[in-house]
């Protein structure tokens, strides 16, 4: 496996990294004995950086109870601070605290800020976000520190800027490949030196799942031997940009496609034919959208913190990928992207039909009319308590549930 070095701390990262957000599950918890065989052989294999926060269940816990002895020695760890979870100075040092109690460790290897965009990083600076990452770094406590990002592309170059980061984790798929930081925004990042973390390379297993059949047969014609994970997973890899790519991997299966992935992938080694192939299931996939939206983001800023294009986005992708029953994927995207679970809230109900977006967006959608399709999708009966319960409950529990409903 051929690593990439992070410019600015030196570190030799797996060009794939274990996500612990969707480790399997047994009764709604963590199967500790099938998790462990996963983590171990994917480390065994090579892997050296392992993704976890504060907010998925009881993973930290778990991952400090198996990562001891050798293995404690072979990963780089990374945590997350909950933002959302911070009111005070003193709430940062005492969740800091009680995450190396859980994960069993005296230092973290990378300690990022959760789910930020502008407006939740302005809020921990007010509370002395530096303040804290200084101090936690001279007491040792904390290595590096970066952020991921659930924001307007626009906004991640402010990020960026306002901090000495080492690190960044993005949302990043050919599919979202201009959304949130953008393709734009990962190439800034890289070129200040610091490691790019990429999540969501599947879009949640949407891009490995079912798909529009015109999409599949572009696929199949160019190599019936791959996987559509393979192709989403081989082109994130190949932009010399991305450090790691994050994958929250549930079976021996997955992980062993992963790891020939990343073995074989280096950056630029896609052909021009593979890199076109992608682009025609992505054209296919977009002139299959039920609202005509490229999430392009003239809209934006909506005065009532509306966040339209993803609104739309998952809206489109409910259809698109053949969401069924009531909490699907795209419900659950919903509640994390634009409910408030991760960042600020931007859900389709709170346009007050103003009307500010309609001149700037040139597809000349009437956006007013289409928020209004989303919140009826989506902010069913229940809606608030839902997003109540997935906060008290977190994320590992929620999925089990939703998957019991589906069944």
């Amino acid at each position: 496996m051929q690593y990439r070095k992070i410019q600015k701390t030196g570190d030799e990262i797996s060009p794939i990294g274990f996500g612990a957000m969707r480790l399997p599950l047994k009764n709604g918890k963590i199967d500790r004995e099938k998790a462990s065989k996963l983590i171990y052989h994917a480390i065994d294999n090579g892997v050296n950086f392992i993704d976890t926060a504060y907010l998925y269940g009881d993973s930290e816990s778990f991952l400090g109870e198996i990562l001891q002895g050798e293995y404690k020695d072979k990963v780089k760890l990374c945590t997350k601070l909950p933002t959302i979870n911070v009111r005070k100075y003193e709430d940062m040092e005492n969740i800091l605290e009680e995450q190396l109690n859980r994960l069993q460790r005296d230092s973290i290897d990378y300690y990022l800020m959760h789910a930020v965009d502008l407006k939740s990083m302005n809020r921990l600076i007010k509370r002395d976000l530096f303040k804290f990452i200084s101090k936690a770094k001279s007491e040792g406590k904390i290595k590096h520190v970066g952020f991921s990002y659930h924001g307007p592309k626009e906004e991640f170059p402010l990020l960026i800027d306002g901090y000495d980061w080492d690190v960044v984790m993005v949302q990043y798929n050919y599919f979202d490949e201009n959304v949130q930081a953008s393709v734009e925004g990962i190439e800034y990042a890289a070129s200040k030196g610091m490691g790019v973390l990429v999540m969501e390379p599947l879009k949640g297993g949407i891009l490995a799942g079912k798909m529009p059949k015109d999409a599949e047969e572009i696929f199949k014609k160019a190599n019936p031997d791959k996987s559509t994970a393979e192709w989403a997973f081989e082109w994130v890899l190949n932009n010399r940009n991305v450090t790691c790519v994050l994958s929250g991997m549930n079976s021996l299966e997955q992980l062993n496609e992963n790891l020939e992935v990343a073995e074989r992938t280096t950056p630029l080694s896609m052909s021009f034919e593979e890199m076109e192939t992608v682009e025609l299931v992505k054209r296919v996939m977009r002139n299959s959208l039920k609202i005509n939206c490229s999430t392009c983001g003239y809209c934006m800023p909506c005065p009532q913190g509306v966040n339209i294009p993803e609104c739309m986005k998952i809206y489109n992708e409910k259809y698109l990928f053949d969401h069924k029953g009531m909490f699907n994927q795209s419900f659950m995207d919903y509640y994390q992207y634009v409910g408030g679970i991760m960042g600020s809230s931007g859900n389709a109900g709170k346009c007050n039909g103003c009307g500010k977006c309609l001149r700037k967006c040139p597809q000349k959608l009437d956006i007013i009319e289409e928020l209004k399709k989303v919140k009826k999708e989506f902010e069913i009966p229940g809606y608030k308590f839902a997003l109540v319960f997935v906060q008290k409950v977190g994320f590992p529990i929620y999925r089990f549930m939703v998957k019991l409903l589906n069944r």
